[in-house]
């Protein structure tokens, strides 16, 4: 067997036999992807620690970052269960208005008093809209998006009911910052990017709030809402070898050559199965024999993370209405291939 690695400074790269890898059927993937996943921009399988397959589209290179959309959720997953270990937050179970002190909610409005982190994290707060029709443009007009979401918690819904939010998902990196006194870009530069070799993502001034700015050609870094807090749930730029890193690290139980990035208590939570099939902010999937967990933006962009079969695969995606289901990919061309 192959001893895993660290990819802390770079990947290495290995011959597919060493890594348990059919040549012959991963040497089908980039014609596959050209004909049926044309918006693919880069993709890289990490198996044991070394990369197996790594591809690039559309003039992309792999040092080039790209808008990962909602799989920045799982990021911000990522450092509540960090602030959890640093003692900045009591529990998932703490709730969530008390970061935010001076606001006043109704006093009648019972149900907003009782949300917790953990409701944000598992998408089961209760909200107004009906699940997959959350209006985020509303939000992004707002001047403060924090007080805009505060606002709209509890009204209608049910504690729960699973409700898809990325507005809730934004409250989490407003909360990171108001018990740390950093933005999630920080925090993440500092406790989880830096320590398993992903590059630092710089700070860029918003000098608008338009589509292109907020979601379209001039995302880059981290995007940032009017009152300087990280978007919690789309915004993050990366690169696919530094989205390979951090499933990675999942992978390997919050572990980087020895030192406990993540807690495991947390990434065993995280991905825990459950009848949503949504942990804190990962989607979970249970196939036969098969379980992956995997973080899911628009337009196909993923990580997904393969512990029986100790694979991470990452792609990296331009948007596209209708992307077709990455997971035929993975299974039929990625799992398919795997030789041990």
């Amino acid at each position: 067997m192959k001893q895993k690695q660290w990819p802390t400074t770079d990947w290495q790269t290995d011959d597919l036999k060493s890594v348990g890898m059919n040549a012959d059927k991963l040497s089908a993937l980039e014609a596959v992807i050209r004909s049926d996943y044309s918006n693919i921009n880069g993709i890289v399988v990490a198996r044991k620690g070394f990369i197996a397959y790594e591809k690039y589209f559309h003039g992309c290179v792999p040092e080039e970052p790209h808008h990962i959309a909602s799989v920045t959720k799982s990021i911000v997953s990522a450092l509540i269960g960090i602030a959890i270990d640093a003692g900045y937050i009591q529990s998932a179970d703490q709730k969530i208005l008390d970061f935010f002190p001076e606001y006043a909610p109704d006093p009648t409005d019972r149900q907003k008093r009782e949300i917790t982190i953990r409701h944000l994290l598992t998408m089961t707060a209760p909200y107004p809209f009906e699940d997959w029709h959350e209006p985020l443009d509303k939000m992004c007009v707002q001047p403060d998006w924090v007080k805009y979401t505060l606002d709209i918690l509890g009204r209608n819904g049910r504690i729960g009911t699973f409700k898809y939010s990325t507005a809730g998902a934004h409250l989490l990196s407003a909360i990171l910052t108001r018990c740390t006194g950093e933005s999630a870009r920080e925090l993440a530069n500092k406790r989880l990017f830096k320590p398993i070799g992903m590059k630092e993502i710089p700070k860029y001034e918003m000098s608008s709030f338009g589509f292109d700015d907020l979601f379209g050609k001039n995302v880059r870094g981290w995007v940032e809402d009017p009152m300087g807090h990280s978007t919690g749930g789309w915004g993050l730029t990366l690169t696919p070898r530094d989205m390979a890193r951090f499933g990675w690290l999942y992978l390997n139980r919050g572990m980087w050559d020895n030192k406990q990035i993540i807690s495991e208590k947390w990434i065993g939570e995280s991905t825990a199965v459950n009848r949503n099939k949504y942990g804190y902010l990962w989607w979970l999937h249970e196939e036969g024999e098969i379980f992956a967990y995997s973080a899911m933006g628009d337009g196909g962009n993923v990580i997904c993370c393969l512990p029986e079969k100790d694979i991470v695969v990452a792609i990296a995606s331009a948007f596209d209405m209708n992307p077709r289901d990455r997971w035929t990919l993975i299974k039929e061309q990625i799992i398919s291939a795997v030789a041990d």
